[in-house]
């Protein structure tokens, strides 16, 4: 009964098409620039070069005929995996921006880096790859999430974290804010402690990261000094990944917010929006006047799998026809009896990039708008716990088994919707 019900399920939601959809390659003429996760380009000059960019990032979509999650279960995430599909999109793309640099572009059919290679094998459809959805879709399960079930942001966000914590080679810290408040103080905490040391587990030569930052926007020197440096003891500045819960209205996304979500897609550390309703996930990747750009992940393919060390065919992850626009106003806020989730997601390879993003959320989302989307302070609030940052369990596992049915990190799905930074 349960097989015939995931199947009805996955038939119901495999082909699904959002009426406000329309093509990228069918821009209006227009003088409005478009922006996709920090780059802005004119439509009428620029064409190429924005189908480019939009083409290399990473696309993953539902898949069918893996191996049985936990080894019985479902062989296919059609109709339940698309929040997970977005979760690895916004995670790849940070991934690609630590290892690669946001320049980087994919070409079809050409030779690709070692690094782009190793960052595919993270995601592939199998039990020992990092963030696969088999080892997501059993980590949920330690937070009330069954395998099969469908995920919202704030329950994506919370197994990412967690998965990090097993990742040694990309050593991210994963960040998520509460009550709607990023206070750098425990960010700095949490990504001073130090890299983890990198392992061959993968059987690839280590990487080593660009020393380019965005592209000079965002630095330190713009930022002033830093309230709460790394000390002479830290090993270095862990790459951050930021997630912020968020309100955005009631019963529709309120108008006085766009502007603010606007502003976020301008900045160079960028990382895409996660967006939509129950059973309905987007990836949102920029916009142009007042419409959103977006991969659709509800496509199902048959898995892709590769043997460790050896190059991944990786046509079906680049979305190679033109992804959707939608009206902003289109999204819903993610409140008690609503549910559509949004996430917005930035990436910080270095802490100059925190002190730049830092500054430009004071100065275009602080000081210019009246209805702030969230809060940055510089301490930890007195009247909250203590902030602990997470470490490395000391066993041996790939993550999925190190499920803590006591550690419930969770708010309530009803109550936010979550900013990726």
């Amino acid at each position: 009964m349960e097989t015939l019900k995931l199947e009805m399920f996955q038939t119901k939601y495999e082909n699904q098409i959002n009426v406000f959809s329309e093509f990228l390659e069918d821009l209006p003429d227009t003088n409005e620039p478009v922006w996709i996760l920090g780059e802005c380009y004119n439509v009428k000059t620029e064409k190429s070069e924005l189908l480019s960019d939009v083409h290399s990032k990473l696309w993953f979509t539902y898949r069918k005929k893996f191996s049985p999650i936990g080894g019985t279960g479902p062989s296919s995430d059609t109709g339940w995996g698309c929040m997970l599909r977005c979760g690895q999109m916004i995670l790849a793309q940070a991934l690609v921006c630590q290892h690669l640099g946001r320049e980087w572009r994919w070409v079809a059919e050409g030779p690709q880096p070692t690094e782009y290679q190793r960052i595919l094998h993270c995601f592939l459809d199998r039990k020992d790859s990092c963030y696969s959805i088999h080892q997501m879709a059993q980590m949920g399960v330690g937070e009330g999430k069954s395998v099969g079930e469908w995920y919202g942001p704030n329950t994506v966000a919370q197994v990412l974290k967690k998965l990090a914590l097993f990742d040694d080679w990309n050593s991210l810290a994963v960040y998520v804010s509460m009550d709607n408040t990023v206070v750098i103080e425990d960010i700095r905490k949490q990504c001073c402690q130090g890299a983890w040391p990198r392992s061959g587990a993968y059987g690839w030569g280590e990487s080593q990261p660009s020393d380019r930052s965005w592209s000079g926007r965002g630095r330190a020197e713009e930022a002033g000094p830093a309230p709460y440096p790394c000390s002479q003891q830290a090993r270095g500045w862990r790459p951050l990944l930021l997630l912020i819960p968020l309100r955005m209205g009631i019963n529709n996304m309120n108008p006085v917010y766009i502007q603010a979500l606007k502003e976020c897609f301008k900045m160079p550390q960028s990382c895409g929006v996660l967006g939509g309703k129950p059973n309905l996930a987007y990836y949102f990747i920029g916009f142009i006047d007042d419409e959103l750009i977006y991969l659709d992940p509800h496509t199902t393919q048959l898995a892709v799998d590769s043997e460790t060390g050896t190059p991944v065919h990786d046509q079906s992850y680049h979305c190679q026809r033109s992804p959707h626009r939608m009206k902003i106003t289109s999204l819903e806020p993610s409140v008690a009896l609503v549910r559509p989730p949004q996430t917005s997601g930035f990436f910080c390879r270095s802490e100059e990039d925190f002190d730049g993003w830092c500054s430009q959320v004071q100065q275009e989302l602080v000081r210019k708008r009246n209805l702030r989307l969230f809060e940055l302070v510089e301490k930890h609030p007195p009247h909250w716990p203590p902030f602990v940052p997470p470490t490395k369990p000391d066993v041996q596992t790939t993550g999925a088994e190190f499920i803590e049915s006591t550690d419930k990190l969770f708010e309530s799905e009803e109550e936010f919707e979550i900013l990726n930074v």
